[in-house]
């Protein structure tokens, strides 16, 4: 079921035509995801040095600077394009054509504009520390909510429709009046709905739902263990590592058997002889012959009225059932 989103209005543009406003989503998403980084590099490169200047000092101016910029070649990037396919022959220098490669290359273009002398050095721009430093900034930012991504997103879409070339992200579509216009959008396979798993706040394009879907966290599934419980996605791991019934585990008195957690007492109750002649071996080492130890073997199970040996499920607990056993047989007979 599709829950209703909120719609932007139709922008209206050459020749009168009213243009459909979708573009892809998570497209979208992923361009605002490159904004923070990008500031982050700019405001490091332009203060590395300087005592009296910090990245937080800069940012806001950085981050209007940087927006313009951004948005200024946008608009002209596929004229551009086209006017440099038109006059060099070499495809090398042509401009790419993914969006998300197009914009890196717009702040990449603005950042080398703002560095100072050290910023300029190419040991400085390939070390360890400048990318702390920018991974730091990133971080800063975000716990401020400096730039939120909402708004970065609205930046992103902007920037997407202009450096679209191909309309692999966005709907090209035109209409010449609302009626129409409204008709496309109500099928149009770039309109956003909210992801219908409980928890999950996306909002992504209708084209772009089935991997979502595929991937996302709040999805409810069967457990991939194969036990009977059904949890989210995000939770899947955990599960299968912690608490599964089903997750794989070796036999904890050494045999040569893997099996499901839940049937770890199925296996001990199986296979008590062979543990027990694993104990009684450690325990007294050389004191039997092999036919002895499993006389004495056959002699704890009788005298073990309780059933302990059995429940015993790991070395230690059914070391100490032996020689508790074993006492009592000792004190028996000397009485």
């Amino acid at each position: 079921m599709e829950l209703p989103v909120a719609e932007p209005g139709p922008v209206r543009s050459e020749g009168l035509l009213l243009q459909c406003p979708y573009c892809d989503s998570e497209a979208m998403h992923k361009l605002a995801q490159l904004l923070l980084p990008g500031l982050a590099a700019v405001c490091i490169d332009c203060t590395t040095g300087d005592l009296f200047r910090k990245p937080s000092v800069v940012a806001v101016d950085m981050r209007k600077e940087m927006v313009d910029y951004v948005t200024q070649r946008s608009e002209t990037f596929i004229s551009d394009s086209l006017i440099e396919s038109e006059a060099s022959q070499d495809e090398e220098k042509e401009m790419p054509e993914d969006p998300f490669e197009v914009v890196s290359i717009f702040m990449d273009d603005f950042s080398s504009t703002k560095r100072n002398i050290i910023g300029h050095v190419s040991g400085w721009l390939m070390s360890d520390s400048r990318e702390d430093k920018i991974d730091d900034f990133v971080q800063e930012m975000e716990m401020t909510r400096f730039w939120p991504l909402e708004r970065r997103e609205a930046i992103a879409e902007v920037l997407l429709k202009n450096v679209d070339l191909k309309t692999k992200y966005h709907c090209p579509e035109k209409y010449e009046n609302e009626q129409r216009l409204a008709d496309h959008k109500a099928q149009c396979s770039f309109r956003p709905v909210t992801c219908p798993n409980d928890g999950c706040r996306a909002k992504v394009s209708v084209r772009c739902m089935t991997d979502h879907d595929s991937a996302c966290l709040f999805k409810i599934l069967t457990c991939e263990q194969s036990c009977e419980k059904r949890l989210m996605r995000r939770d899947m791991d955990r599960h299968c590592v912690t608490v599964c019934p089903m997750r794989p585990m070796k036999c904890p008195f050494g045999c040569d058997s893997s099996f499901p957690e839940r049937n770890l007492e199925q296996h001990c109750s199986e296979f008590l002889q062979a543990h027990l002649l694993k104990v009684l071996k450690a325990i007294h080492k050389k004191g039997f012959t092999d036919e002895g130890f499993k006389d004495h073997a056959l002699l704890l199970e009788k005298q073990d009225i309780d059933g302990k040996l059995g429940k015993s499920r790991e070395v230690r607990s059914l070391t100490n059932v032996v020689k508790n056993l074993e006492a009592k047989m000792k004190d028996g007979g000397s009485s």
